[in-house]
């Protein structure tokens, strides 16, 4: 199959800590090659049933992209066999992407998108924000809306982010929080998040908003 004829789509799930393995081992039996897993700690507030379905605990967060063609299917055949419609077991969402390299099968291949549209109902939202700060994204999210999030452990190395300790330059660490949400309440969550961490001033944080082709999961 030529490259052209390839589009790729990015799958994220999300499982409580030590289902990642076999979550992993299950979407290599449906033709995904492999893929990466990353602790994450899931949020939520007050009583009522969350949107992403996480408690304030350990979760496992599998990245793995795939060609369109064998996603739909692995996905259908993970949601099933880990229970993923039932409240707890996790969630999941794809998206397109634009091009994919690293797997050594697959070269660099720049496409444009030609009339096709999505009216999506979910959006990602990812914000990276210092350490510390992602819970105040969350309840930020949270007043105007969000169900729930996912606070990812990362490091940042922007021009505004270092600092240094015995001369040696040291990078802070920092915290994405994943977020799904409607598509109508996207905009208010956005705003308010940027307004309450003041995020338009330099070194305070990233936000930016990705498609949802699919997901799963998410009641």
């Amino acid at each position: 199959m030529q490259n052209e004829q390839l589009s790729f789509e990015l799958i994220c799930i999300i499982v409580p800590f030590g289902i990642g393995s076999k979550v992993l081992k299950e979407a290599k039996n449906q033709g995904i090659t492999g893929g990466t897993v990353i602790l994450g700690k899931g949020t939520y507030h007050k009583s009522w049933l969350q949107l992403l379905e996480l408690g304030e605990s350990r979760k496992e967060i599998l990245l793995m992209i795939a060609p369109s063609r064998v996603t739909i299917e692995a996905m259908q055949a993970i949601s099933k066999k880990f229970k993923l419609d039932k409240p707890h077991h996790g969630i999941a969402f794809t998206t397109h992407i634009q091009t994919f390299l690293g797997s050594g099968k697959y070269d660099y291949h720049e496409k444009e998108k030609i009339g096709e549209h999505y009216m999506n109902k979910y959006l990602a939202i990812f914000t990276i924000v210092d350490k510390g700060k992602g819970e105040q994204v969350v309840e930020a999210a949270t007043e105007v809306g969000s169900k729930g999030a996912t606070i990812i452990n990362a490091r940042g190395s922007g021009i505004h982010e270092t600092s240094k300790l015995f001369n040696m330059e040291i990078e802070p660490e920092k915290e994405i929080v994943l977020m799904i949400a409607k598509h109508e309440i996207v905009k208010d969550i956005v705003e308010t998040i940027c307004d309450t961490l003041e995020i338009s001033k330099p070194g305070n944080g990233i936000i930016f908003v990705q498609d949802v082709k699919d997901t799963y999961g998410i009641l």
